[in-house]
């Protein structure tokens, strides 16, 4: 039986849920700042009635409606400024918590969905996205409580004057809100998602050109690197052009619309008409032209900027819930302890979508003792079917067992002692050298760590650097990629773990170091298993067994002399080009 972390769509609302009441004080201090920022207006409206009456002037009355407009400005300041501070502290802590809770689920996550998202991308989503957050917290409530509240507030007013001229200055509002579905057509939706890939292939790009730098410069790959970078943002450029053709026409017609002068036009000529036929008293047309603006003022300012800031945050928020929706692997109740370390898949099935299965049918078993090279062409499946080894992802059906207990039944824990990985795609750690080979035995003695590092062939080489094994990665120096490869061997050989899984771990090495860490491999003795997918003859050639895999199916297996005398498919693959 299994248990599994079930916090997963509703932990964005469940953390916003503690600061309701914070969300209410800036909520209520808007609402009262919006209707106190009125009173200016009023007052001015007032003071032209009575400057305008027939008769002697009221001066008590004149200063009266002059304090109350000061007063109401003063009002609307302190209650502006509460909600501000309020909600900008509130930002702060909703973003922590993100964060923190973000790190969290990343930290659980199954490690093979990690390895198959850019570093770019969930950088976006812990820092950008994250942030994106941030008029959605801080600015929106008051926003929108201006866009609703001051309309509202000024709609009542005014009809009390006169209905027919409220209904005519509500013109310039309903063209407007008739934009807004334009601005939401499935057409536009695409473009914003489309926009955001966009804008993640570009993080991706840029993250994975400063993180290799160093692999690109040792093996002259820079002008490929560029121009996936450039490619990248041409891409952008093309899609942004799309994106701002399509809304251009859009946002250029609700600004008009609820332009100032705009609105002065509707209400003049319909106020005139009416003052015309003797259905309003000129004074009376002065209200309209003040909060007339007061109706379509917040809507404008809203719609040209907010409009644009809370889709990006909802964006922003889906993509944050996507993350905080991936579910960890269930752990066992009661784990299960394996007897020795014999491996063997059966019946494995496996693919990350329901429409495309990458493994088919896998029977494989593993001796101990032994190194078991996996091949294939590109696409085969074959680091999909190594990475399961590790558990970084469960079969859809069928099973792989560790010494009699499958994977599923084993805890998290008791699978890290057991199984190491190195990756054909490494990213060290920004600490010392010793702090990242010891990453997996952290108590381990500087000859334990000296010893691996000369098992990996990398210990001349960490001597070059300037403070050796005390050089901070990162910071003091970096390493190639075949260098960092041999980092993680040592990390590998250091944890000494009975199985060890190879995914194309000297890809970057060359000829000659590769044949070095075999014979480490080989020195290793005891009964270790080892499952390696080889991407060189030598490798292949050095295993106790191969495995030639297919479209997701094993097609050959058995020891590589006999496969290359006895069966056609894995002679012909030998001689492919992938192993020239």
């Amino acid at each position: 039986m299994t248990t599994t972390d079930d916090t997963g769509g509703r932990s964005v609302a469940e953390l916003l849920r503690p600061h309701r009441w914070s969300f209410a004080a800036v909520v209520l201090l808007q609402v009262a700042g919006a209707v106190a920022g009125l009173a200016p207006l009023l007052a001015v409206v007032e003071l032209g009635r009575r400057l305008l009456a027939p008769g002697p002037i009221d001066h008590d009355q004149v200063w009266l409606v002059v304090i109350a407009g000061a007063a109401g400005l003063l009002v609307r300041l302190l209650c502006t400024a509460a909600s501000t501070a309020i909600g900008h502290l509130l930002d702060g802590h909703v973003q922590l918590a993100l964060r923190r809770l973000l790190a969290a689920r990343l930290g659980r996550v199954p490690i093979g969905w990690l390895s198959r998202r850019r570093t770019g991308e969930l950088t976006k989503v812990v820092g950008d996205d994250v942030s994106a957050v941030h008029p959605f917290i801080a600015h929106a409530p008051g926003e929108l409580v201006a866009a609703f509240v001051v309309p509202l507030v000024s709609l009542v007013y005014l009809l009390t004057v006169d209905r027919r001229l409220a209904l005519i200055t509500l013109i310039p509002v309903a063209l407007a809100l008739a934009h807004v579905p334009l601005m939401m057509t499935p057409a536009r939706l695409r473009e914003e998602k489309q926009f955001d890939a966009a804008m993640g292939r570009i993080a991706s790009a840029v993250v994975e050109f400063v993180q290799g730098v160093s692999v690109v410069k040792a093996f002259g790959g820079a002008g490929r690197t560029h121009r996936r970078f450039r490619t990248a943002t041409d891409d952008f450029v093309g899609i942004y052009h799309r994106f701002v053709r399509g809304l251009s026409l859009v946002a250029a017609g609700m600004q008009v619309v609820l332009s100032p002068p705009f609105v002065l036009l509707v209400v003049l000529i319909g106020g005139t008409a009416l003052i015309m036929t003797g259905g309003l008293a000129p004074a009376d047309l002065l209200p309209f032209l003040l909060l007339g603006l007061g109706l379509t003022a917040p809507v404008a300012a809203l719609i040209a900027h907010s409009f644009d800031d809370l889709q990006n945050a909802r964006r922003a928020l889906g993509r944050i819930r996507d993350v905080l929706d991936v579910r960890p692997l269930p752990e066992p109740t009661r784990p299960v302890t394996p007897r020795g370390h014999r491996v063997e898949l059966r019946g494995v099935r496996f693919g990350y979508d329901e429409d495309h299965e990458v493994l088919r049918g896998i029977d494989l078993t593993l001796e101990p003792g032994t190194v078991t090279a996996i091949v294939g062409p590109s696409g085969s499946g074959k680091s999909t079917l190594v990475q399961l080894l590790p558990r970084f992802f469960d079969p859809s059906h069928g099973s792989v067992t560790l010494g009699g207990a499958d994977l599923r039944e084993i805890g998290g824990d008791t699978l890290h002692r057991l199984v190491s990985f190195v990756f054909q795609d490494v990213r060290l750690l920004r600490a010392s050298v010793t702090e990242n080979i010891a990453l997996a035995v952290p108590h381990a003695d500087v000859e334990d760590v000296v010893r691996a590092a000369r098992m990996a062939h990398i210990h001349d080489r960490i001597l070059e650097l300037p403070r050796g094994y005390d050089t901070v990665l990162g910071e003091e120096s970096g390493l190639s990629g075949g260098e960092a490869q041999r980092i993680a061997l040592a990390r590998a050989l250091l944890a000494a773990t009975p199985v060890l899984v190879l995914d194309e771990a000297t890809a970057f090495a060359d000829p000659h170091t590769e044949q070095a860490v075999r014979q480490a491999l080989a020195t290793l003795g005891g009964d270790r298993t080892i499952l390696v997918i080889a991407h060189r003859l030598e490798t292949v050639a050095g295993a106790d067994t191969a495995v030639l895999l297919e479209n997701g199916s094993i097609v050959a297996r058995g020891r590589p002399a006999d496969l290359l005398a006895g069966d056609r498919r894995f002679a012909a693959f030998w001689q492919s080009k992938e192993y020239r």
